[in-house]
């Protein structure tokens, strides 16, 4: 009976982009508030998040090339993508932007919300979180609700109001 409620309440999540990003550690600050060490993922890691009694199932799917193609694997039932990007990335923004909008011609996230964040904020010379935007078109999305947050994995700063902005999504929704 636990089992059953609690997939009627709890939100499905997939975190995706290229390899390195830092999907992962991203995964393992949201569960643990701390930096992990982590490899590249094959396939993919699965972990419920508790934001103030909301629960999120997180798929965090490995992003090399040859991965990529099964993404839509997890897009059943999906209600929040989480696109992390490596702000300091910027010769691989194109694949990242292509593998987005990919995304969203997707039927099985029609109804999909759209979280970006712009990783990597403590290396000198990143991208900013305005200029991600803008290499994305994501004023271009008006099918979608969608967010960016600039942040670090390694700090975790950033990433609360990630969760805040999530937390706010499902409960309007």
């Amino acid at each position: 009976m636990n089992n059953i409620l609690f997939r009627l309440f709890s939100h499905k999540v997939i975190i995706v982009g290229l390899d390195n990003a830092g999907k992962t550690t991203i995964l393992y600050q949201f569960l643990t508030k701390e930096a992990v060490h982590t490899s590249p993922t094959i396939g993919s890691n699965v972990e419920e998040i508790v934001v103030r009694n909301t629960h999120f199932m997180v798929w965090d799917i490995g992003g090399q090339e040859s991965l990529r193609a099964s993404w839509y694997s997890y897009y059943c039932n999906t209600e929040i993508v989480i696109l992390v990007v490596d702000s300091t990335d910027r010769e691989r923004l194109t694949v990242t932007k292509e593998e987005l909008h990919r995304m969203l011609a997707h039927e099985d996230l029609q109804n999909a919300a759209i979280l970006v964040l712009a990783n990597k904020q403590d290396i000198k010379g990143s991208m900013t979180a305005a200029e991600i935007s803008q290499c994305l078109t994501l004023d271009s999305i008006t099918t979608h609700s969608w967010h960016v947050q600039a942040c670090c994995a390694l700090t975790g700063e950033g990433l609360p109001a990630s969760l805040d902005w999530m937390k706010s999504h499902v409960v309007a929704n």
